[in-house]
């Protein structure tokens, strides 16, 4: 099945792997591959692959985590800000773990966006989900407390703790705390 993804994601897509990455994001990165692993739980697909390589973002991995990390109410796919994976990167470093991210949303439309938001009042209305820099998950094998509290201390940006939904919410948007 293809996932359209229109002319200007595709040379945003572009854009962002020819920039070298800010210097934030290469503090405790300087392996010579940065791998993440997905699994979302909603289209049952997954993904392990090398995000970056050889000094720099590998264009086909981005391209399939938009893929994967796609809106699946509506199908859309978006750009995934390369921040918000090198986010995950230093989580998944700073716990120890090497299993796969268990994805409850990466992007998300505006459409199933407002859909969410009129139904429940913990979906924000401007949604960093909608700009592909907001990821909800968990990952196996890890207390949800001892993974909110390892991106707590990454100060990367926004992390929503979430125990009776069983996921944590991570943004790049400023460094701030909730839980719902």
């Amino acid at each position: 099945m293809k996932h359209p993804v229109s002319r200007r994601s595709f040379l945003k897509l572009g854009l962002l792997a020819a920039l070298p990455a800010p210097a934030w994001a290469n503090a405790g990165l300087a392996a010579a591959e940065r791998r993440l692993r997905f699994h979302n739980l909603h289209t049952g697909e997954k993904a392990d692959l090398a995000y970056w390589a050889e000094g720099g973002y590998v264009p086909e991995s981005l391209a399939e985590i938009n893929r994967v990390l796609r809106d699946h109410r509506t199908d859309e796919a978006a750009v995934i800000d390369p921040r918000l994976l090198d986010l995950l990167h230093r989580l998944n470093g700073s716990i120890g773990a090497g299993g796969a991210f268990e994805v409850i949303s990466g992007y998300r439309s505006p459409a199933s966006n407002q859909a969410l938001a009129n139904t429940s009042t913990g979906v924000a209305r401007r949604s960093l989900h909608m700009e592909g820099k907001a990821i909800d998950l968990r990952l196996p094998g890890i207390a949800l407390a001892d993974l909110q509290r390892a991106a707590l201390k990454l100060q990367g940006g926004g992390v929503g703790y979430y125990p009776a939904s069983n996921f944590v919410h991570l943004d790049v948007g400023r460094v701030r705390a909730w839980a719902g």
